[in-house]
């Protein structure tokens, strides 16, 4: 009898351990099962925050119809506005407006600068913390000779990729700081997106900063030194799309462009063009 109570006590035990230990070892799982849940949907929630960021930013890109006419951009010019931005002057005006780009100096700016003097052409060079760092005498040339300089970023980012307001504002003072020193004297307000990518975003902490965001409405494939366009294929793109308040975008970096940009101009002057300072189109 004592024996067999003693059986069934011990049994008892046996099983009130198993129940409990069983518990644990599920509260256990259950526990892991949720920490992969949770872990699952943070990432699955920051997969989605890319996504969305993704889906908002843009490439910037034109459309072009008949020629002599303005070509659509991504955004429409009302659009653009809202945000203080820029990509084709007035329709009703033969007026050209020259941009350049400049990622570095290769020894072309020099006759850029020439052919600008010499047809008395106002340009707005847009350059980053390199050009300012190995080229501060052209820097220096480009204000002496009445031109303005504008922002594209210290280093040439993916600024629709940049959401941080803090990081966004490094990359346009760092810049700002470095011509004050340069030139001595202040940097115009004006900003190109590197490689045409932005978002709505940036557009809005641009403006935030006081700047004028300046797209272009006619462009050609000038920016691999590698592969320059010829004279011919130079002249066929910048003449055959030229229209009424073109914002033009070029690189100081092309070859081509330094050996044609007289010739251009003339051409242009001879289309009826005149050339116009970008602070015409800021309102």
């Amino acid at each position: 009898m004592k024996k067999h109570y003693k059986n069934g006590l011990m049994l008892g035990v046996l099983l009130l351990a198993m129940f409990f230990l069983g518990r644990s070892i599920g509260a256990i799982a259950y526990g892991l099962r949720m920490q992969r849940e949770i872990k699952t949907q943070e990432t699955a929630g920051t997969a989605l925050e890319n996504t969305e960021a993704l889906l908002f930013a843009e490439n910037w890109g034109l459309g072009f119809g008949t020629e002599g006419t303005q070509p659509t951009g991504t955004a429409s010019a009302e659009e653009l506005k809202e945000y203080n931005a820029y990509y084709v002057g007035a329709a009703e005006e033969k007026k050209i407006y020259l941009t350049f780009d400049c990622g570095y100096e290769n020894g072309n700016s020099s006759a850029i600068l020439d052919a600008l003097k010499k047809h008395n052409a106002p340009a707005t060079f847009f350059v980053v913390g390199h050009f300012l760092e190995s080229a501060p005498e052209m820097v220096k040339r480009m204000v002496e000779d009445g031109h303005t300089v504008g922002n594209h970023t210290y280093h040439h980012y993916d600024m629709s990729k940049i959401s941080d307001p803090a990081v966004f504002r490094k990359e346009m003072d760092d810049v700002r700081t470095l011509f004050q020193e340069t030139t001595g004297t202040e940097m115009a307000m004006y900003y190109r997106p590197p490689q045409g990518k932005y978002s709505e975003t940036n557009l809005q902490m641009a403006k935030d900063l006081g700047y004028s965001t300046f797209f272009w409405s006619l462009a050609y494939v000038d920016w691999n030194v590698d592969a320059q366009p010829s004279h011919e294929e130079a002249f066929s793109k910048l003449t055959g799309r030229i229209h009424p308040g073109a914002v033009v975008l070029l690189h100081n970096t092309s070859k081509t462009n330094g050996e044609i940009l007289d010739e251009l101009l003339t051409k242009w002057e001879e289309m009826g063009y005149t050339f116009g300072k970008l602070e015409e189109l800021v309102q």
